[in-house]
């Protein structure tokens, strides 16, 4: 276990983590430039300094620091990702997104906690989001059993937390437990904060492109409930 219940991490050793730290803090840190830096910063409404690395560069960067390197294992991936994490610069949460979005396939259902303390830390859309769809998805499409925690993140104090149980079958199409999509936008439906009211709209928004009746259906039953973000977000693609 990388993450306690407590909370506490716990970063396992990794020769590869070693050699992939190395290499990104070096490469990532000659590529800086300080006056984008600044404007990303303010973008991200202050959530952590930047490196000030555009998204094609960055990803550019990262491809040179993992050429050669192996394929991880789950140690792998929790070591790299946590090391990231205790980074500053927000770009290297960034490449431990891309890393764990590549590799979910190499992590178990024992990772859920180590995704949650990401989710939970330093937290704000750029990498919640992401963690949500590709990563916890990823877990809990192939493991069931994970159904249960996503049924718990759905009522946790958490703001981050709950937004990543609505997230996390944002790719499932077909393979959507709709019930369960229904269920937690309803139970989040009267949420004060934006970004809970917005994944509300936007999980039901990206489902309805598999089934646009179901969601109708479901907003012309349930719609006096809902933010009227959540609805316009919701309905943007298909009409009321």
């Amino acid at each position: 276990m990388s993450v306690t219940g407590a909370g506490t991490v716990l970063v396992p050793g990794s020769v590869l983590a070693d050699t992939v730290l190395e290499r990104l803090t070096v490469t990532y840190a000659a590529a800086a430039d300080p006056e984008r830096a600044a404007s990303m910063r303010a973008y991200m409404k202050d959530v952590a300094p930047f490196l000030g690395l555009t998204t094609p560069l960055r990803r550019a960067l990262s491809r040179t620091v993992l050429e050669g390197t192996p394929r991880p294992d789950e140690a792998d991936c929790t070591a790299i990702a946590l090391r990231c994490w205790e980074l500053p610069e927000r770009e290297y949460q960034y490449f431990a997104v891309d890393y764990l979005r590549r590799h979910v396939r190499q992590c178990t259902s024992g990772f859920l906690p180590v995704a949650r303390y990401l989710v939970s830390t330093v937290p704000w859309w750029d990498t919640v989001d992401a963690l949500a769809s590709h990563v916890v998805g990823g877990l809990v499409a192939a493991d069931a059993k994970l159904v249960g925690d996503m049924d718990a993140w759905i009522v946790d104090e958490d703001m981050w937390v709950a937004r990543t149980a609505l997230l996390h079958q944002l790719r499932y199409k077909e393979r959507t437990d709709t019930e369960r999509l229904f269920a937690y936008c309803l139970r989040q439906s009267g949420h004060p904060d934006f970004f809970i009211r917005k994944a509300i709209g936007w999980c039901l928004r990206e489902y309805a492109k598999t089934d646009p009746e179901a969601v109708r259906g479901f907003l012309a039953r349930e719609k006096g409930r809902f933010a009227p973000l959540s609805v316009r977000e919701a309905l943007k693609n298909i009409g009321a």
